[in-house]
C-alpha cells in the first residue's frame, strides 16, 4: 500500500513496488490524462511533474515516490482555469489529435518556470525530446511564446 500525493490529494493505492507511476494513475486513480505512449521514455506523453519537475511516468515505478508530489495536467487547471500555458495551446489551437498534448504542456510549464523568457533556440532545446506525430509544432512553438509573455 501506497501513498501518494497527486495534484494536492493524498491516495492510497495498493500497487506493486515496481509498478509505473503512469499505470498507478491512469488504472487505479483513473485519471487518463496523462497519456502511454512508448512505455520507454522516449516520447513524453507520460509526462507529470515529481517535486515540480518533468518526469516520464511509463518509467518511474511507484516505490520511488516516497513522499514527493505529483501534478498532472488535470493537476494544473486551478478554480476551474486552465494554467496559462494550457490557454495558449488552446488560443493556438495547437491539437490535432491531442495524444501527445500533455508532455508538451507538461514540459513547458517547468520550462518557463526556469526560462520565464525564452528564446526560439532555448524553446526548440527544452522541448527536443518530445514527439508530435501530427506535426504542429510551429503551432507548439507559438503558444510556448504566447505563454511566456502571458
Amino acid at each position: 500500500m501506497y501513498k501518494l500525493n497527486v495534484n494536492g490529494k493524498v491516495h492510497e493505492v495498493d500497487a506493486e513496488s515496481d509498478m509505473p507511476l503512469l499505470w498507478v494513475l491512469r488504472e487505479i486513480l483513473g485519471m487518463t490524462g496523462t497519456k502511454y505512449g512508448c512505455g520507454i521514455a522516449q516520447c513524453g506523453a507520460c509526462t507529470v511533474h515529481l517535486n515540480g519537475q518533468p518526469v516520464r511516468s511509463c518509467v518511474t515505478p511507484v516505490d520511488s515516490l516516497g513522499k514527493s508530489k505529483v501534478v498532472t495536467m488535470g493537476g494544473l487547471v486551478q478554480d476551474g482555469k486552465p494554467h496559462k500555458v494550457q490557454q495558449a495551446f488552446i488560443d493556438e489551437q495547437v491539437p490535432q489529435c491531442g495524444y501527445c498534448l500533455n508532455g508538451w504542456v507538461m514540459t513547458t510549464v517547468s520550462f518557463l518556470e526556469k526560462t520565464p523568457k525564452p528564446t526560439d533556440a532555448q524553446i526548440r532545446e527544452a522541448l527536443s525530446g518530445l514527439k508530435c506525430r501530427c506535426g504542429t509544432h510551429t503551432a507548439i512553438l507559438r503558444a510556448v511564446k504566447r505563454a511566456a509573455q502571458a
